[in-house]
């Protein structure tokens, strides 16, 4: 017998659709009845790929004796944390301010109106490791609620009002300095694992837009901080986290030494991933680094990727009930797929053991160079590299016969425009054709299903199903800034005119008038106990500090000083904390590069596909210029840096600006490439 959630798209409502538990999703319905019958809710939120969630559904959400309580004492509602993010962000700080701590599966209890009083994460079926069973909280709290309830409704209350607090960005820390660059740098020289690479112990999280900013870092203070984020890079790609026979990355390590993967992927790691390692290839020329690009965002198309263009939210951590089964290996499953001398190489390079190097099995991961491991076995590196590459394939055959990972085949347009972003940076970056045709692709399929006639965008889509749920601040930021990657690339001005729409569209929708900034929810979203608004990165950027990236960015494009004012005021009221913790602020310190950098505008008369005009963008683009934005085109009626520019002698001609202060236009590559390295 199926519950409510039967009838929704979620994947991860859908796994918990033949409960016993009489779930609801978040709705009206639910709400009333709580307030009808006088219960409290009991709110369960997580992910599909959620390793703990599946947990704690097979030990407590299936078992008949668990959900009598629940369903005897509670209104129970299931959330999708990323279709509902807003709701995810509200209780999940209430979470964290009631415990301390937070994560996934999270559990809490709401008063009929919504409103926080208990919570945790995960709890077990029977006590353990000093926590109560989950079944003990259940009757402690149905009772507290029997005895107590005024008591309760009055806390809850002043937990909701200490939620509701707004946080102002207008007016606080607004001198906006080069030495936030240097204290911000010097925090993370602190926190820095110099052995292994990346910040703080185990778990390790790939904090991609550290790493971004970094590299910007390395090109605007002649090569600082390089040696932190080529490090980092190399050894999460040398690691378990990375798969080396599918490629792309696992969500995070449970280790220091990026060897043992919490296993799911997620589409946003990768996506970000996938571009840090094209500015580290760009910064380094470390082929490795092409390397884990090319094989990450073809892991993409071959795994992720709908046949209309959309890219599906995540994999599984678990297949046949065991975390981590698909992906790990022992010694006898290689000899019996590969020839003798390739096994061994294969087993030796990738550190297959016996006894394994993880609970009895081995996680494929490089610790050694190839170079030494093809000496060890008398082998020339290059044959070495061919065999393994040959082995790799047939390895990767023979793991896909397995029980495959369940996939999150929601399409989520916020990390949509973050993959999209990607893959045309890395087409145009790489030489990939291919790459740049799957994010105009991805581009069209969101403008045809995750966008309403009225231009305002919705938040997910799935086979089947209808796209649903209002579009939040980060799906108008990251869609934009994938959409300006996309026209910096193939110059088609469709992409810089959505891009700006959305950009409207977040100022009159989403913008804190009183206190700066930007609310994750828009002006005629669902009212809720508050309007959140985030303004520090999680695993992936803030949508505030996206909108402000997104913003000065089409400042330069347009010359309209409106776009860079809000974007600068709210960089300028983060610098505090981006100084002091740069690791949950790391977007801001990039958009903070281009309000303290020294931003370029290029802007190229003529057609993209002529020779010319390609001549000066293999200049332009010719190393890694983050500070830049680039146009091509014959007139600005849409792209306004084109407006007014004349070719010199009916050939290509560049005008390299800042601030729409231009100087002389050239045609010759020669010629722009000395305007491109010249100081302001």
């Amino acid at each position: 017998m199926s519950n409510r959630l039967a009838q929704e798209s979620s994947p991860y409502l859908l796994q918990h659709a033949d409960n016993p538990v009489d779930w609801y999703p978040w709705s009206d319905e639910a709400l009333e009845k709580a307030r009808a019958e006088n219960k409290p809710i009991l709110l369960s939120i997580g992910y599909a790929a959620c390793h703990w969630c599946h947990v704690m559904a097979h030990e407590s959400f299936e078992d008949d004796a668990t959900a009598a309580i629940m369903n005897e004492h509670f209104v129970n509602v299931k959330v999708d944390r990323e279709e509902r993010p807003d709701l995810d962000s509200i209780y999940m700080s209430a979470v964290v301010a009631m415990t301390g701590q937070g994560g996934w599966p999270m559990t809490v209890f709401l008063t009929p109106d919504g409103h926080p009083f208990y919570g945790g994460t995960y709890y077990p079926p029977v006590p353990r490791f000093g926590m109560p069973s989950f079944r003990q909280v259940l009757e402690s709290v149905a009772r507290a609620w029997e005895t107590q309830e005024d008591e309760i409704i009055e806390n809850a209350g002043q937990v909701a009002a200490h939620l509701g607090q707004r946080l102002g960005l207008m007016g606080q820390d607004t001198d906006l300095q080069p030495a936030v660059f240097d204290h911000a740098l010097q925090a993370l020289r602190q926190s820095y694992d110099g052995v292994y690479g990346g910040w703080g112990d185990a778990p390790k999280f790939p904090q991609a837009m550290t790493i971004e900013f970094l590299l910007r870092m390395v090109v605007q203070r002649d090569g600082e901080g390089q040696e932190m984020a080529a490090h980092t890079l190399e050894m999460m790609a040398g690691g378990g986290m990375y798969d080396h026979l599918g490629g792309g990355f696992a969500r995070y390590s449970t280790d220091s030494k990026w060897l043992v993967p919490h296993f799911e992927k997620m589409l946003y790691d990768n996506a970000l991933l996938a571009r840090a390692y094209v500015h580290g290839w760009q910064v380094t020329g470390h082929e490795r680094f092409r390397e884990v690009v090319e094989e990450t965002l073809d892991w993409v198309v071959g795994e992720m990727r709908h046949e209309d263009g959309g890219f599906y939210s995540s994999l599984d951590a678990d297949s046949e009930g065991e975390e981590g089964k698909f992906y790990v290996w022992n010694p006898g499953q290689i000899r019996e797929a590969l020839p003798e001398d390739d096994a061994r190489l294969f087993i030796a390079y990738y550190d297959v053991s016996e006894g394994g190097n993880w609970e009895g099995k081995s996680i494929l991961n490089t610790p050694r160079e190839l170079a030494d491991v093809a000496q060890e076995l008398g082998m020339d590196p290059a044959e070495a590299r061919e065999r393994l590459e040959s082995a790799r394939e047939v390895l990767y055959d023979r793991r896909a016969a397995r029980v495959w990972p369940g996939r999150d085949e929601k399409v989520l347009t916020a990390w949509n425009g973050l993959m999209m972003a990607a893959f045309a940076e890395a087409g145009r970056v790489l030489g990939r054709d291919d790459y740049v045709q799957v994010a105009r692709d991805n581009a069209r399929f969101l403008y045809g299903t995750l966008r309403s006639d009225d231009g305002r965008l919705l938040r997910t889509w799935k086979v089947g199903s209808e796209a649903r749920y209002n579009g939040y601040l980060e799906d108008y930021a990251y869609l934009a800034e994938g959409l300006l990657t996309l026209y910096q690339t193939t110059f088609e001005e469709q992409w810089f005119a959505w891009a700006e729409e959305l950009a409207q569209m977040m100022l009159d929708h989403f913008r804190d008038e009183q206190g700066g900034g930007f609310y994750d929810t828009s002006d005629d979203h669902e009212e809720l106990i508050h309007r959140p608004k985030d303004v520090q990165d999680n695993a992936v950027p803030s949508g505030n500090a996206m909108a402000a990236t997104v913003l000065l960015s089409l400042g330069l494009f347009t010359g309209k000083g409106h776009y860079w004012d809000v974007a600068q005021e709210a960089v300028a009221a983060m610098s505090g904390a981006m100084a002091q913790y740069p690791t949950g602020f790391a977007q801001w310190l990039t958009a903070a590069t281009l309000v303290l950098g020294d931003p370029r505008e290029v802007a190229i008369v003529g057609e993209p596909e002529d020779d010319d005009v390609q001549a000066l963008l293999d200049v332009t683009y010719g190393s890694y210029r983050p500070l830049q934005v680039v146009a091509v085109g014959r007139n600005g009626d849409t792209v306004p840096l084109l407006r007014e520019r004349t070719r010199l002698d009916d050939r290509a001609t560049a005008y390299v600006c800042r601030q729409f202060v231009c100087q002389r236009p050239v045609a010759e590559p020669a010629a722009l490439q000395e305007q491109l390295a010249g100081e302001a």
